[in-house]
Order: structure tokens, then C-alpha cells, then sequence
């Protein structure tokens, strides 16, 4: 998988499911063998990779929801990492 940039449409990937955890308090991903307790950034993050929108439009919409600037680099770096645990997938 190429590294992702602002116009990469990133989706969770076959196996896993973002949920809100009222228990943990949390968005975590689930997959068959565990689950991952996510922290905000990265729930807010994940639940916009639905596959329709790109890095570029998933920042803007942070951006704007949190009255936050510069927010690119953390999510290409959270997308990267997400790809590279197989979290996220993209073509």
C-alpha cells in the first residue's frame, strides 16, 4: 500500500468495526481477536474513513468541528500508522 497523502480515501478495513464503548468511554475497533480502545483524536479520525472522503476533506471537516487549524500532518500520520496496523485500507 503507497503512503497515503491529502487525496487519499481511507476505510476501515475488512474485519474491523468502529464502535462507541460506553463502558471504556471511547470509540474502539474491533476486530476477531481483540479490540483497540481508541483515544478522541484517533475515534474522530477513524469515524470519518468511510471511503467517500479523502485525507483533504476528513482534516477540513477536524478543522472546522473543533475550531482547529494545521491538523493535516497529525492525520496523514494517524492514517499511515492505521495502514500500516491494517486498520485502514485504500487504493
Amino acid at each position: 500500500m503507497s503512503a497515503p497523502n491529502a487525496d487519499t480515501v481511507p476505510r476501515i478495513a475488512h474485519g474491523f468495526r468502529l464502535q462507541w464503548e460506553a463502558a471504556q468511554d471511547c470509540h474502539v475497533l474491533l476486530y476477531p481477536e481483540g479490540m483497540v480502545k481508541l483515544n478522541q483524536s484517533g475515534g474522530e479520525i477513524l469515524k470519518r474513513c468511510d471511503g467517500q472522503r479523502s485525507v483533504a476533506a476528513i482534516v477540513t471537516e477536524l478543522e472546522q468541528t473543533f475550531t482547529a487549524t494545521g491538523l493535516e500532518r497529525d492525520v496523514l500520520g494517524f492514517v499511515e500508522v492505521a495502514g500500516q496496523q491494517r486498520w485502514l485500507e485504500w487504493s
